[in-house]
């Protein structure tokens, strides 16, 4: 059985923990290098901290039960905390590639850069650290919110290491050019995140259809009510958060009892609750010989 959100709004702790720690981390690496490249990669854990903190909002609005005013619970704010997230993103690469420029025209040398990448490497191991367990966590409670904050930390290190190699490469080759075209380059790729975190949050708005796999799983079970009978069609699938909504129509031959076939929807109800954990389930019964009862056709069947 899936946890409550409330669960895990400690993971969304440890995320801010992280953050702040390789904010002082960074931020000391640039402050004793100079490097533009090292500031970019400071800056961009500004955007962790923001991330995490609307990642424990949406954690802690989402675990709100379901009530009259939100019949269907509260679990959109995953993605509105995503597309925050996104637009947070987009600010950080803006104000990376605002310092940089000067950098490009007017090249500085980089100082202390042996202190300062040893700081920068400190960080880059708490941020893998960090995002490694919030990935286990998330993918064993499908958790869209912190599978996000885990990938955007991935995504940091990479980064991280990136601009490492590249300030390090401008010290020893004498190319300080390199410096601010390597944040430059962590500009476009914190772009290239944001816009996945805000497309993917776009979708759970706008009630995208389940996923390929998870509707290939829901055709099988349906499919397996045809041995016994039944027909199937009106499929709809979404998902709001952790939660996933399913609504299909089931056809039964109209000599059965109302009994025998609220007790097929039952069993059916039951085994994709089982493959899909957290799902939400709504059938509704039809006599197969009624021609109305195909009235309610969707492209999916």
């Amino acid at each position: 059985m899936q946890p409550p959100a409330t669960d895990l709004t400690r993971y969304a702790w440890l995320s801010i923990a992280a953050a702040l720690a390789t904010i002082l981390l960074k931020g000391a690496a640039w402050w004793i290098t100079g490097s533009v490249g090292l500031l970019s990669d400071a800056l961009e854990s500004f955007v962790n901290l923001a991330a995490a903190l609307l990642a424990l909002w949406a954690l802690q609005v989402s675990a709100q039960p379901a009530d009259e005013g939100h019949p269907y619970g509260h679990g959109k704010a995953d993605y509105f905390s995503s597309v925050i997230e996104g637009a947070l993103i987009v600010l950080a690469a803006v104000g990376i590639v605002w310092t940089a420029v000067p950098r490009l025209l007017a090249p500085q040398p980089i100082e202390a850069l042996g202190a300062g990448l040893l700081l920068s490497v400190l960080a880059s191991a708490v941020n893998l650290g960090v995002a490694l367990v919030l990935l286990r966590v998330a993918r064993s409670h499908r958790s869209i919110v912190l599978e996000a904050d885990a990938h955007h930390l991935l995504s940091d290190v990479w980064t991280s290491a990136g601009v490492i190699v590249g300030v390090a490469a401008a010290a020893l080759t004498g190319w300080l050019i390199l410096d601010p075209l390597i944040a430059i380059a962590v500009a476009v790729n914190i772009l290239r995140v944001g816009w996945q975190l805000v497309r993917r949050s776009v979708d759970g708005l706008m009630d995208a259809a389940l996923p390929a796999e998870d509707l290939a799983v829901v055709t099988r079970i349906l499919e397996a009510g045809r041995a016994r009978g039944a027909e199937w069609h009106a499929l709809r699938t979404r998902q709001a958060g952790r939660t996933r909504f399913v609504s299909v129509h089931i056809l039964v031959p109209g000599a059965w009892s109302v009994s025998a076939g609220h007790e097929l929807l039952e069993e059916l109800e039951r085994e994709i609750h089982a493959a899909l954990p957290g799902s939400v389930v709504f059938t509704h019964l039809e006599p197969i010989e009624a021609p109305a009862a195909y009235d309610d056709a969707t492209p999916l069947n």
